[in-house]
C-alpha cells in the first residue's frame, strides 16, 4: 500500500523484518521443542538465542536476504542461510524435519493477528465515535428517506445508532476472525509429521498464542483467510455505507450534515466556494480496495493436492493492501464522525419542504380507523399528496377541504397528525437493545394509537 493510506504501525507490521523476526522466533520456538524431545543438543539452542539477542539487524537483514535469494532462488532457504551465518555448526540442526510452509503460514497466522488487532481498535474507535454522536443527537428530528425518496420522520441518532450496531456486529466477525486465523502448523512435508514430532508443533503453538491446525496438509487450509477477508470486506462495506450517507446528506440541496472544513482547506482549484465531502468519497474508494481481497481470498482455497503455491504470491499483495487500507480508513472514519458537523435546522426545513406529505400514513391509519376501507383511505390521501406535489400548499388544508376527509376526521384531528413527536416515541426502546439501558435525553412523547 502506498504511504499516502498507510498509518506506521500496521505498515510495520508487513515489512520484511518484522516477517524475518517472526520466521526466527518460529525457528527458536521449535529447536528449543527438538532440544527438550533430546533431538538436538543444547547447544544449538544457546548458540541460536545467543544469535538473535547479538545479531537482531542482521539476522533480519533484507538487503543480505534478498542477496541470498537471487542466487538459491527461495526465500526461506535465503533466511535460514543469512541467518546460520550467525549461529554457527549448530546451526544444522534448525529447521530440522520443518518444511517451509511450516514457518511461511505460521508467520503469516501471526502477522494476521497483528494485523487484526490494529483493526479491532479502529473499529472500537470508530462505535465510541458513533455512539457520542448518537446520544448526542438522539432526538434530533429528520426525514427518513427510502428509494432516495422523503419517507416518514426519524431521528439523525437513530441513523447513526444504526451504523454503530453493523459496526458492533462486525466487530464480533473480526474477533472471529482473528480467532480462526490464530492456527500453527509444523508438520513436515504434506502434513504427516513423518520428520518432526507433534509436540514440536504443540509447543510452538502454545509459545505463539495459537492453536495447532488439525490437517495442515503441508499448508495451513484457506478457507481460515478467506474467512478473514470476508470478515475485512464486510467493514469496509460497512465503512462505505456510512460514508455514502454523509455524502448525500453534504449535498447542495441537503446539507442537513458536512464533513468539517479546515480553516485553510481548498475544495476546488475552479471554484472557491466548494466544500467537497473528499473524506467520505475517499473512504469509499478504499472500500472497494479491501473488497478486492476477497475474491483472490476465495479462489486461495482451492490449492493442489496438499499444496502448491498459487497462494503465495497474491497474499503478498492483498494481505498488506488490505489490512492497511482499511487500518487507515477505520482512523479516518472514527475521525470524520467525531468532528461531523450536524445542521439540525437544515434537517426540519427538509422535513417540512414537503408540506406535510411525510405524515401520509399518520392520515391513512387514522381514517381506516374512522371506517373507512383502506383502498378508500388510500386513495384519499394519494389524490391530495397529489395535488400539493403538483401545485404546492398545505396537506393538512387540502385533507381538510376533502369532501370524505371531511367527513371521517374534524380539522382539529387532521391538525393532530402532523405532530411530529410519536415518531420518537420509541427511540429509547431501540438505544437501549443498542447501547443498553445506558443513554441519556429519554423520549417522552406518546405513541399514536393503535386502529
Amino acid at each position: 500500500m502506498i504511504p499516502r493510506y498507510s498509518r506506521p504501525q500496521m505498515a510495520a507490521i508487513w515489512q520484511p523484518e518484522n516477517r524475518f523476526r517472526i520466521l526466527a522466533e518460529i525457528e527458536a520456538h521449535a529447536l528449543e521443542a527438538q532440544v527438550e524431545l533430546g533431538l538436538a543438543p543444547k547447544s544449538a539452542l544457546t548458540a541460536l538465542r545467543r544469535a538473535l539477542k547479538e545479531h537482531p539487524a542482521e539476522i533480519t537483514d533484507t538487503a543480505a536476504i534478498e542477496a541470498i535469494e537471487r542466487e538459491t532462488r527461495h526465500d526461506v532457504i535465503a533466511f535460514l542461510t543469512n541467518l546460520n551465518k550467525y549461529v554457527g555448526p549448530d546451526s544444522r540442526f534448525i529447521h530440522q524435519g520443518l518444511t517451509s510452509s511450516d514457518v511461511l503460514d505460521t508467520a503469516f497466522a501471526v502477522q494476521l493477528g497483528q494485523a487484526a488487532e490494529l483493526i479491532i481498535a479502529g473499529l472500537e474507535k470508530v462505535m465510541a465515535a458513533l455512539r457520542r454522536r448518537a446520544l448526542e443527537h438522539k432526538m434530533t428530528i429528520c426525514v427518513g428517506r427510502s428509494h432516495g425518496i422523503h419517507a416518514e420522520p426519524t431521528s439523525f441518532g437513530l441513523k447513526l445508532a444504526g451504523h454503530y450496531a453493523e459496526f458492533a456486529r462486525n466487530l464480533e466477525r473480526m474477533k472471529a476472525a482473528k480467532d480462526e486465523i490464530a492456527t500453527c502448523a509444523i508438520s513436515g512435508p504434506v502434513g504427516t509429521f513423518s520428520s518432526v514430532d507433534p509436540k514440536v508443533e504443540a509447543h510452538v503453538a502454545k509459545k505463539l498464542g495459537l492453536k495447532v491446525e488439525p490437517v495442515s496438509t503441508q499448508v495451513i487450509p484457506r478457507d481460515r483467510h478467506a474467512a478473514y477477508f470476508a470478515a475485512l470486506a464486510l467493514v469496509a462495506s460497512a465503512i462505505e455505507r456510512l460514508a455514502t450517507e454523509i455524502r448525500h446528506l453534504q449535498r447542495s440541496e441537503v446539507r442537513e450534515a458536512e464533513e468539517p472544513f479546515a480553516a485553510g482547506q481548498k475544495g476546488s482549484s475552479a471554484m472557491p466556494h466548494k466544500r467537497n465531502p473528499v473524506l467520505s468519497e475517499n473512504l469509499c474508494g478504499l472500500a472497494r480496495v479491501v473488497r478486492a481481497a476477497l475474491n483472490p481470498a476465495l479462489e486461495n482455497v482451492t490449492l493442489w493436492h496438499e499444496r502448491d503455491i498459487s497462494h503465495s504470491s497474491v497474499e503478498r499483495v492483498f494481505a498488506p493492501d488490505a489490512t492497511i487500507a482499511l487500518d487507515f480508513a477505520l482512523d479516518r472514519l472514527a475521525s470524520l464522525v467525531e468532528r461531523l458537523v450536524v445542521y439540525p435546522e437544515a434537517m426540519r426545513r427538509n422535513l417540512e419542504s414537503l408540506g406535510g406529505l411525510v405524515h401520509s400514513q399518520a392520515v391513512l391509519l387514522a381514517l381506516t380507523e374512522a371506517g373507512l376501507s383502506r383502498e378508500a383511505a388510500y386513495a384519499a390521501v394519494q389524490r391530495n399528496a397529489t395535488a400539493v406535489t403538483q401545485g404546492g400548499g398545505r396537506f393538512a388544508d387540502k385533507l381538510a377541504a376533502d369532501p370524505e376527509v371531511k367527513a371521517k376526521l374534524k380539522r382539529k384531528e387532521v391538525d393532530a397528525l402532523f405532530d411530529p413527536a410519536p415518531y420518537l416515541a420509541h427511540v429509547d426502546t431501540i438505544f437501549a437493545r443498542v447501547f443498553g439501558s445506558d443513554n441519556t435525553r429519554r423520549a417522552t412523547s406518546k405513541g399514536r394509537r393503535k386502529p
